[in-house]
């Protein structure tokens, strides 16, 4: 097969991804198949050019395809792969390219297979009708479903037909395609670098690394991508020469370290806050535990996202109200009424009591008044208290967040996890 762009190999390949479905679009689903197919090209040094969802409709289908022919070198489609009326995509292929269907006898004994000895019933036609495949196409073996793949190309495009169903997806995605496009054309090679802070909001960041930035070379492209207490930057080098552009990431990385190296918690996309805590208390052998209220769990539900998070997270309590304040981690009545249930005095005590409670090394604990109203003499909207019971101390810190509830919820969350890891490389120094 020959390359789509042969004369330059800095010409990225350009790709659109379109979803099918009638459950995408009145919003019924949410559409995670799109954001994995583009980062998984995006490694390969393929651009997505745009994103699609579309209804489950012959002419709509067929339309798209036409718009899309010669536009793009590359179509990725999901979903209406399915064994009932309401799913298209493969007669709709064949319409587009005046095929017809044939059984795939490979694919009808995996369908036969699965149907047979794994959900243990005897086979009908729709699940036959699965090994149904256009005669052109290259079928793209499913091992985690019934549904193939489908690879077929008309004049400079190539449109390639994939099951909706997420994990289907990324195994063909993983085994089939990738491997496909890399050893069948050429690409620019693409150098990702991830930095993620904390702590400083983008414009800050921007701020202290503009003279860095501004001496970036021009085939380094740096990328801000803010979220509540946390910024990630991405460093992205493409060209022709892979050694070239890894050197010059390192190098501009440990330049940038040198600047902001005081709010950098990893250099891995997927090294989150959560994941880096974990791994500093898994290394030093300390646990964990959490006391939460305006936050309601979420410090917990992170920590517990980790894989291997029982050797260190011994348990969280949701002490939403006063009375769970007061009967579960006996808070006194008298203390929270003295200084209001949001304050330093109340968020210490949560945090002492539950270190001591759950028999942990470090306890974290939040209080605050999320939003969105407050009442006369009590907290303003935004306000929160977070302590930290450590091995040796205490800390205690107030923030206010601002508004909507939500940023002050996963501003509060970052913050609580960022002032743990930051306690204990004070300890680890």
């Amino acid at each position: 097969m020959r390359p789509l762009k042969k004369n330059n190999i800095n010409n990225r390949m350009k790709a659109t991804i379109v979803t099918i479905g009638d459950e995408i679009l009145i919003g019924q689903i949410v559409d995670t198949n799109s954001g994995y197919i583009a980062k998984a090209l995006d490694k390969i040094g393929i651009q997505t050019h745009e994103m699609l969802s579309i209804s489950d409709d012959k002419q709509h289908i067929l339309d798209t395809f036409t718009k899309l022919q010669n536009q793009v070198d590359l179509v990725i489609i999901t979903g209406g792969l399915g064994p009932t009326k309401d799913d298209i995509t493969k007669k709709t292929f064949c319409d587009y390219f005046e095929d017809v269907l044939v059984e795939d006898q490979a694919v009808l004994a995996h369908v036969t297979e699965i149907i047979e000895n794994f959900y243990k019933r005897p086979i009908n036609q729709l699940n036959k009708e699965q090994a149904l495949v256009p005669s052109k196409c290259e079928v793209l073996f499913n091992k985690m479903g019934t549904a193939p793949g489908m690879w077929m190309k008309k004049e400079n495009t190539v449109f390639v037909s994939l099951p909706g169903v997420p994990y289907e997806m990324k195994y063909l995605v993983d085994q089939e395609i990738v491997p496909k496009l890399v050893k069948e054309y050429q690409r620019p090679h693409i150098v990702h670098q991830t930095i993620l802070t904390y702590g400083q909001g983008e414009s800050m960041v921007a701020e202290r690394i503009e003279a860095w930035e501004n001496n970036l070379p021009h085939f380094i492209k740096l990328a801000y991508l803010p979220a509540p207490g946390r910024v990630r930057l991405r460093l992205t080098a493409r060209g022709g020469n892979k050694e070239v552009l890894e050197k010059a990431v390192r190098e501009n990385v440990a330049s940038l370290a040198a600047i902001i190296g005081d709010i950098i918690v990893g250099f891995d996309e997927d090294e989150t806050i959560e994941v880096v805590v974990g791994k500093l208390l898994a290394t030093q052998g300390k646990t964990l535990a959490t006391a939460e209220s305006c936050t309601g769990g979420k410090i917990a539900q992170m920590i517990t996202s980790v894989a291997g998070a029982s050797g260190y997270f011994k348990g969280s309590i949701v002490s939403y109200s006063n009375t769970a304040k007061v009967d579960v981690l006996g808070i006194s009545p008298e203390l929270i009424a003295q200084h209001d249930v949001v304050s330093a005095e109340v968020a210490q005590a949560m945090a002492v009591n539950t270190k001591r409670l759950l028999q942990a090394d470090y306890a974290i604990a939040t209080t605050g008044n999320a939003g969105p109203t407050s009442e006369p003499g009590k907290a303003e909207v935004g306000v929160v208290f977070i302590a930290l019971a450590t091995p040796e101390t205490v800390l205690v810190s107030e923030f206010n967040f601002g508004q909507p509830r939500e940023k002050v919820i996963d501003r509060a969350v970052n913050k609580a996890l960022e002032m743990l890891q930051q306690a204990i490389l004070r300890k680890t120094v």
